[in-house]
């Protein structure tokens, strides 16, 4: 063999050779735990150091849980740990999108690729709204708080149904995946309910207690959306993300 052709073949193996690889389950498990600890976090500093402030509301009546809203923006360092981890999973966040959308070309039937599309777009919609109330805060940006939680809200939920429905379209299902995909989107949904139900009483009625059933159930609305995007430690199962000079990939293990 000539000295190019080594120098080449080496060259090669050189620009190929992966920095890193990680277990996607892993992966995936880390970008949901920023969010995670760092929501823990938020809620309890509040509860611990600004109780009064973080659980008062117009009716002037005693509460027990701050809202999500006050506790990850209200107040420092709360609001700071919330912002550093909502921007440290969010390009996370988009790649996991991206691969799903991937995961969607080689796994549907043709005529169900666009469903895919639109729950791509949602994802990203989703997480665009959730970077956006994060960093304009109820407090500081009423207005555009106010919306992009709504959109959150929206977009979350059209795509935890539209992937529901992918699920059970898929040439070959993850029953264990979508099991719990359904029993998260279910639990969300009647949470987003009771929000609603305990926002609404507490404004209308000012009773003690009520706007800590609110807050309760926005916990557990938040809690299960992490908990949804979680089951893709099943739909890659047996994958790494591998990094390479060049980039990243999802491969085969």
């Amino acid at each position: 063999m000539s000295k190019e052709a080594r120098y080449g073949l080496l060259y090669s193996e050189y620009e190929f050779s992966p920095y890193l690889r990680v277990p996607f389950e892993k992966f995936a498990l880390v970008v949901v735990c920023f969010p995670l600890l760092a929501f823990v976090f938020c809620v309890s500093y509040s509860v611990l150091f600004n109780f009064e402030n973080a659980t008062y509301t117009h009716c002037q009546v005693y509460n027990m849980l701050p809202s999500i809203s006050a506790a990850i923006g209200n107040f420092s360092p709360q609001r700071e740990i919330w912002q550093g981890a909502i921007a440290l999973h969010a390009a996370p966040r988009f790649y996991i999108a991206f691969e799903y959308l991937q995961h969607h070309y080689s796994v549907l039937f043709p005529q169900d690729l666009w469903i895919g599309q639109i729950a791509f777009f949602l994802n990203v919609v989703e997480n665009v709204a959730l970077i956006t109330l994060s960093f304009f805060t109820s407090s500081k940006f009423y207005a555009v708080h106010e919306k992009a939680f709504i959109t959150f809200i929206l977009g979350s939920e059209m795509y935890m149904i539209l992937t529901c429905i992918l699920q059970s379209r898929y040439k070959k299902q993850s029953r264990v995946s979508l099991k719990w995909k359904k029993r998260f989107l279910l639990t969300n949904m009647l949470c987003i309910f009771t929000a609603v139900y305990f926002f609404m009483r507490h404004n209308s009625m000012c009773e003690p207690y009520v706007y800590t059933l609110f807050a309760l159930s926005e916990y557990i609305v938040v809690l299960s959306n992490m908990a949804f995007h979680l089951t893709a430690y099943f739909d890659f199962e047996n994958k790494d993300l591998v990094v390479y000079k060049h980039g990243v990939a999802l491969t085969e293990r």
